[in-house]
């Protein structure tokens, strides 16, 4: 299966049905009046994360979505029935934006939320509505309003714990491939992942996810190699991973073009808490590991891991500091959901892991 994850669609919610103009006629009923029923609302679009998809191809076959109309009012005041709900089914992690692409529609969290992105029309009124004392017999029905349309972008953020950044050929695909089941594509020239992976960590009776991604070259947020797009699926990860190839000859100025696009990026990302690790250990002796880290400390302002995707050295205490860096994240979240959700004026109490 392709990955893809960015789609434009267009959507339209069902017009309502139109409401019916009737009279009563029956043998030996004089003077029936109006029995004329309304029309049917027309059916919503809504949008709906489900399990299973990690992509976005199936848009790129069918790019139209429509709700059907309302059902007609008729006679003896029959109303017409609602048109049933269009659900477009996404991937968790789905945003949905408007065609400006920085509006915000729907943000798809979780599995089994529903927004509604479209509302259908209400039905007409039938003549029987608008029977008064004064008006006896009204040959009036109106037709149903109509749905609304819209064009939509839908953007795929994969969910993941952590995130893996830096350059090309710096050995991420290598790392994930150690320290989870995922198969990416490993070769000794730049660019080989040009989407990204997934892989489950194992780590003493837990489990994370990390993401990998394709490598950030200098200018990326301009354009460059294969730009910074794919940034958008570790900006939910609770840290960030950034390895640094140890056989270059300055890993610190490495280090500093993949943290200058994520600047460029914005504070989404610079904010995250970062790991730094020097990677490909075993192709180095003990003098050029303690000078080329020393240079990556040097670039980053902390000691930086070293470590060997392809030998297994240090991979572990590595991911051990990883997911104390991630419960932190997941921890400092839950404290601010608590406090948004305290009643306003309120002092929330003390939180307890």
């Amino acid at each position: 299966m392709k990955f893809l994850d960015e789609a434009k669609i267009f959507l339209k919610s069902g017009d309502g049905g139109p409401g019916a103009c009737s009279f009563r006629r029956e043998k030996f009923v004089e003077y029936g009046g109006p029995d004329g029923g309304n029309g049917g609302r027309g059916g919503h679009v809504l949008v709906e994360g489900v399990e299973g998809l990690n992509t976005l191809i199936d848009f790129r076959y069918q790019q139209h979505f429509k709700a059907k109309t309302g059902g007609h009012g008729s006679g003896r005041d029959r109303s017409g029935g609602a048109a049933d709900d269009l659900v477009i089914r996404v991937p968790v992690g789905t945003v949905v934006l408007a065609e400006d692409k920085e509006t915000v529609l729907a943000d798809v969290t979780e599995v089994g939320q529903r927004v509604r992105l479209a509302r259908g029309g209400d039905g007409g009124f039938g003549n029987a509505h608008y029977k008064t004392s004064t008006n006896r017999a009204p040959r009036r029905a109106d037709p149903g309003w109509p749905g609304e349309e819209l064009w939509v972008w839908l953007r795929l953020k994969l969910i993941a714990d952590a995130g893996l950044v830096g350059l090309p050929n710096a050995g991420k695909s290598t790392f994930l491939a150690a320290v989870s089941r995922a198969r990416p594509k490993i070769a000794d020239y730049p660019f080989t992942t040009l989407h990204p992976n997934l892989g489950v960590v194992g780590l003493d009776e837990r489990e994370f996810v990390i993401a990998d991604i394709p490598g950030l070259i200098e200018g990326a947020h301009e354009g460059a190699g294969l730009g910074d797009r794919f940034l958008g699926h570790v900006e939910r990860c609770g840290a960030l991973l950034h390895l640094v190839d140890g056989t270059q000859e300055d890993p610190g100025g490495a280090y500093r073009t993949v943290r200058h696009e994520l600047e460029a990026y914005g504070t989404v990302l610079s904010a995250k808490t970062e790991l730094v690790a020097l990677n490909k250990a075993d192709a180095l002796d003990e003098e050029e590991q303690a000078e080329r880290l020393a240079a990556l400390e040097a670039a980053c302002g902390r000691r930086p891991f070293l470590i060997s995707g392809a030998s297994g050295q240090g991979v572990r205490e590595l991911l051990r500091a990883l997911w104390q860096a991630i419960e932190a994240d997941r921890a400092a979240e839950a404290e601010r959901e608590r406090v948004e959700q305290a009643p306003a004026g309120a002092s929330p109490a003390p939180w307890t892991p």
